[in-house]
């Protein structure tokens, strides 16, 4: 007969049964609502989420924005200053040429007066002098090497600030390269989104980098060296103001030099003229004297030998008269007359003989001062020479360097000397040995 076989386990009642489907129910429920409280606290939270960062995503961008601006504008400022101090540069280093060439301009100056100054050493004697020409060239050698001190100092200080010019340059270069390289950076920051291709984690990106500075830092560092690029540039403003200033007061002074220079020797030439042409003046007058003492003294000897020929005769007779014999022998008025004739004879040829000596005492005294004023002649002749010599060297002072050819004397050595011919009034040169005297000239 048949069995009824039960599944092994244990058994529920009813009840449990259908408690079960309620805790099932009611867990279902309380999972549904806690999912839903997740789901909506996951969505609050990602809306916030999404909202902060989409927020501090535009801010950082707008910050992004602000700082490209701040650094762009010192950029700009930067650009500014640095077209400034380049163009101070350029106008300094123009200015430093100018002193240059105006301070090599001087050699010219000071040659000439140091030559002009060994030409008047060559005087001779007498005009051997320290006359207002000597004075004025002695003080033009001393203003020639004061300029020359002022300009080389103010090439010296132009060359310092040059210098720093360039370090404010180059320290405004640095800070502009940092600006643009920190534009290009933060540009690229400024373009980078979710869609970039070279996003990537970093490790430890909120590190703080060393180095690092903060903002009044870097927008002081910036501001200084901009106020210090402008107080080059202002010093270097006045310096150039002071080299110009110095350049024209140099040239000024020199000038002024110059001409009083010349105007002391034109009237030491004029002066030398006139003691030159009264010394001619002499020289004739004193010719025209000798010549009329020697021909008095011929008359003188003449008469001085007609006197003696008459005292000869005069003798004679009186001693052939001594040969009458007896009562002849008379001293009659024939004696008498021979007697004072030969005592006025004797008388006449005395003060002959003394005025002729007199007279040739005169003479050389005449040839003395004949040999003296010619001596002197040659001397204002020479000086007038070495004068004129100064003269003409000191046209090198107005005419241009290229109106000067060269040329070589006797023994290869190059002079220069200038084309046009000598100013009227001026006498010309005396020849140098070995050459050969041309038209008027100085004896």
């Amino acid at each position: 007969m048949a069995t009824l076989s039960e599944k092994p386990g244990q058994r529920y009642t009813v009840p449990d049964w259908h408690t079960n489907s309620h805790l099932i129910s009611a867990d279902a429920e309380h999972q549904r609502s806690a999912s839903h409280r997740v789901r909506q606290e996951g969505r609050v939270l990602r809306n916030e989420t999404n909202n902060q960062a989409k927020w501090d995503e535009h801010d950082n961008r707008t910050r992004l924005a602000e700082r490209i601006s701040s650094v762009n504008r010192w950029k700009e400022t930067l650009d500014k200053c640095l077209a400034d101090i380049d163009a101070e540069i350029d106008a300094l280093a123009k200015v430093k040429e100018a002193a240059e060439r105006a301070l090599q301009a001087k050699n010219l100056p000071l040659d000439v007066s140091i030559e002009c100054l060994t030409f008047r050493e060559s005087r001779r004697a007498i005009d051997l002098v320290r006359d207002p020409v000597s004075e004025e060239l002695h003080k033009e050698v001393k203003v020639t090497e004061k300029a020359k001190r002022e300009l080389q100092q103010k090439v010296h200080e132009a060359f310092e600030q040059l210098c720093l010019l360039q370090e404010a340059r180059q320290q405004l270069s640095s800070d502009h390269r940092d600006k643009v390289e920190a534009l290009d950076i933060d540009h690229n920051c400024l373009s980078l989104s979710v869609n970039s291709p070279n996003i990537s984690f970093k490790v430890n990106p909120t590190r703080v980098p060393n180095g690092s500075v903060a903002s009044d830092a870097w927008e002081r560092y910036s501001q200084c060296n901009k106020e210090r690029a402008e107080a080059e540039m202002k010093a270097s403003i006045l310096l150039r103001e002071a080299t110009l200033l110095a350049i024209a007061q140099t040239n000024n002074e020199l000038e002024a030099q110059r001409v009083a220079t010349e105007f002391a020797l034109r009237k030491r030439i004029r002066d030398l003229d006139r003691a030159y042409d009264e010394l001619k003046w002499q020289e004739k007058n004193t010719l025209e004297e000798i010549a009329e003492m020697e021909e008095d003294i011929r008359r003188l000897e003449e008469d001085l030998r007609r006197k003696i020929q008459d005292l000869k005769v005069a003798h004679t007779r009186l001693e052939t008269r001594t040969c009458r014999s007896n009562m002849e022998l008379c001293r009659d008025q024939v004696q008498y007359g021979l007697t004072d004739e030969v005592h006025e004879l004797e008388g006449s040829i005395r003060a002959l003989r003394q005025k002729l000596a007199e007279s040739q005492d005169a003479l050389d005294a005449l040839y003395r001062q004949l040999h003296r004023i010619q001596t002197d002649m040659g001397y204002k002749a020479n000086s007038l020479v070495l004068d004129n010599k100064c003269m003409d060297t000191r046209r090198k002072l107005l005419v241009p360097a290229e109106k000067f050819v060269p040329e070589l004397d006797t023994f290869n050595r190059t002079t220069n000397r200038p084309l046009s011919p000598p100013r009227n009034g001026q006498r010309a040169l005396a020849p140098c040995a070995g050459e050969k005297a041309t038209g008027d000239s100085i004896p």
